[in-house]
C-alpha cells in the first residue's frame, strides 16, 4: 500500500514540476522570445512603393497586436525625404500609429517611413526588425496646365440666367448674359446700343442674348467655352491635396497645386496663396465656397489671379468687404455681398449677384 502511495506521490510531484516548467516557458515566450512573440507590422498607408500620394496624407502603421503607446513616438516612427527628417506628430489608437507631418509634402518626391525596434508591445516585446517603406507624392515639378477659358475669358462676368446689381458697383471689363435676355440684367442703368449696352458703373460693354447679331452667336460660344472650362478644371485627376483641413482653410498658406474637396470650403479668416507668376492653383469644390466678412485672399511671391481657378459645384458667397482673387467657375450662383471686391472673373452657369462691389478683370 505504501508503495502505491509512493508511486502516486511521484507522479503528482512530476506533474507539478512539469506544470511549473510550462508556466516558466510561457512566461519566457511572452516576454523574451521575439521569434515567437514579437509584434509585426500588418499594413501601412501608403503602401510600399505606392505613387501619387496626396501631399497632405497621414502615414499610418497597423500592428499585429496592441503596442505600448509610450514606445510609439517620433523617435521610433520617423519620416524622411532623402536625408532630411520630416517634423510631425505621432499618435497611437487601437493597433494603429499615425504620423501627421507638420507641413504638407513636396510634390513628386520620394518619402521614406521607418518604424524601429524601439517600438514594443504591451508585453514589452520589441519588433523583431526595423520596418521601412517608401512612397511618392502626387504632382510634378512642372506647373499645372492653365484652364483654357476660350472666349469666356473675354468677360469679367458671364452668366446664363441673370446679373443682378444693387448700385453702386464699379466693374472693369465686359459683361455677358446668355441665354437670358438683357431684361435680366438689373441695377446697372443700361443704355442700349446696336449689339451691346453700356452703364456708368461698367468700364466696358454689356452683352445679352437678345442684342443684335453677332452678339447672340458670340455669347452662345462663350457660354459653351465656360462649361467646357468648368468640366476640364473639375475633371483634373490625381490631386496634390485631398480634403485639406477638412475644408476649413482659414489662416492657411497654400502653395500651387490641384486641390480637391467633397464638401463645402470655408474661409473664416484670410488665406495666402504663395507662388510665382507661372504657378497654377485649381480648387475643386463639390459643394459651396463661403468667405466670411472682412476676409482676404492674399497673393504672395508673384502669384497672379489669372492662374487661380475656383471650380465650385455649389454656390459661391463672398462676405461683406472681403477681397477675392482668382477666376470663379461656378455651376451654380455667385454672390458678392456689400462692399466685397474681386480681382478675377465670375463665370456662373446660373446668376451673379452684386451689391456695391468693385470687380476688376485680371491684367
Amino acid at each position: 500500500m505504501n508503495s502505491i502511495k509512493t508511486i502516486y506521490k511521484y507522479f503528482a510531484y512530476t506533474a507539478l514540476f512539469l506544470a511549473v516548467i510550462m508556466v516558466g516557458c510561457d512566461n519566457q515566450n511572452t516576454n523574451g522570445d521575439p521569434e515567437i512573440d514579437a509584434p509585426t507590422v500588418m499594413s501601412t498607408v501608403p503602401a510600399n512603393n505606392e505613387a501619387d500620394i496626396v501631399r497632405n496624407a497621414a502615414v499610418t502603421i497597423t500592428f499585429s497586436e496592441a503596442m505600448d503607446p509610450a514606445t510609439i513616438n517620433t523617435n521610433t516612427f520617423t519620416l524622411k525625404q532623402g536625408t532630411t527628417g520630416i517634423s510631425g506628430e505621432v499618435t497611437y489608437v487601437g493597433n494603429t500609429a499615425t504620423f501627421t507631418a507638420s507641413n504638407t509634402f513636396a510634390s513628386a518626391q520620394v518619402y521614406t517611413a521607418n518604424i524601429s525596434t524601439g517600438a514594443k508591445s504591451t508585453q514589452g516585446v520589441a519588433l523583431l526588425n526595423n520596418s521601412e517603406w517608401t512612397f511618392t507624392t502626387a504632382g510634378s515639378n512642372e506647373p499645372l496646365a492653365i484652364v483654357d477659358l476660350g472666349t469666356a475669358g473675354n468677360y469679367v462676368i458671364l452668366a446664363k440666367t441673370a446679373i443682378n446689381n444693387n448700385p453702386t458697383s464699379a466693374i472693369t471689363g465686359d459683361l455677358g448674359l446668355s441665354p437670358a435676355a438683357g431684361s435680366y440684367i438689373t441695377g446697372l442703368a443700361l443704355t442700349d446700343y446696336t449689339g451691346y449696352a453700356t452703364s456708368p458703373q461698367v468700364t466696358g460693354n454689356i452683352y445679352a442674348a437678345d442684342n443684335a447679331s453677332p452678339t447672340p452667336s458670340n455669347l452662345t460660344t462663350a457660354v459653351e467655352n465656360m462649361e467646357t472650362a468648368y468640366n476640364d478644371a473639375a475633371g483634373r485627376a490625381n490631386p496634390d491635396f485631398f480634403e485639406l483641413y477638412d475644408g476649413n482653410i482659414g489662416g492657411k498658406t497654400l502653395s500651387a497645386g490641384l486641390y480637391k474637396w467633397t464638401n463645402t470650403v470655408l474661409l473664416p479668416t484670410s488665406i495666402t496663396l504663395t507662388g510665382d507668376a507661372n504657378d497654377v492653383w485649381i480648387f475643386q469644390i463639390s459643394e459651396n465656397l463661403t468667405l466670411s466678412s472682412d476676409v482676404e485672399i492674399i497673393l504672395s511671391g508673384g502669384a497672379v489671379a489669372e492662374n487661380i481657378y475656383w471650380v465650385v459645384a455649389g454656390e459661391v458667397t463672398v462676405g461683406t468687404t472681403s477681397n477675392f482673387e482668382g477666376i470663379i467657375l461656378s455651376m451654380t450662383g455667385i454672390t458678392l455681398n456689400t462692399g466685397a471686391t474681386l480681382n478675377g472673373r465670375m463665370l456662373a452657369q446660373t446668376a451673379v449677384v452684386l451689391d456695391g462691389n468693385t470687380v476688376i478683370q485680371p491684367l
